[in-house]
């Protein structure tokens, strides 16, 4: 009997459970929002989804540099424990170590001539443009800024599913993943303004 067969003979929930294998980045997307949603007030939401919009671009950008795509995920993980840590000290705004950060990596991907890449180059506008939304968003009355982080987090998966498509830079399950947790953010930023 084929492979083929067999997997005709098992019928459309054995499809539907495959499908859903499949899925999973936007799965766990879904799974991760549920806690994100609601919590702080306006004020709290702007600054702390603001910093962390800061970061997004710098993973990119050094997935972009390195040429590894398997980088992503463990990126993300380190990005996560920065940004707990620099709350956690709360020695200093995170924006006052995230931006230096940022700028850093802008320099280390000019270093070597890895700029003139076209990939690279697209990431580090990527970071300059997503995070001049992030630092306007917390700059601003956090009622405005609302809509101006929102609009970052809803570009940022925008991006996301760009890179998902065209299959660069960082890993598909990576892409997919974020694009879905990006405009869930941005839907949960426009929901408080209601």
């Amino acid at each position: 009997m084929s492979a083929a067969t067999v997997e005709a003979g098992r019928g459309t929930p054995y499809r539907v459970l495959r499908a859903i294998g499949r899925r999973w980045p936007a799965g766990l997307a879904l799974v991760m929002s549920v806690p994100m949603a609601g919590g702080a007030d306006v004020a709290g939401q702007v600054s702390g989804l603001g910093e962390v919009l800061l970061l997004l671009p710098m993973l990119y950008l050094v997935t972009a540099r390195t040429g590894r795509r398997g980088l992503s995920w463990p990126l993300l993980a380190a990005a996560f424990g920065l940004i707990f840590a620099v709350r956690g000290l709360d020695l200093v705004p995170a924006p006052f170590l995230l931006v230096p950060l940022g700028a850093a990596l802008l320099v280390w991907s000019v270093v070597g001539g890895h700029a003139h890449r076209g990939g690279v180059r697209i990431q580090a506008l990527g970071l300059v443009g997503f995070s001049a939304l992030a630092l306007l968003g917390l700059a601003l009355d956090p009622d405005v800024g609302l809509y101006v982080v929102a609009a970052g987090w809803l570009l940022h998966g925008v991006w996301d599913f760009v890179h998902l498509r065209l299959d660069r830079v960082v890993a598909r399950s990576y892409a997919e993943w974020c694009g879905v947790v990006d405009i869930l953010v941005a839907a949960q930023l426009l929901a408080l303004a209601w």
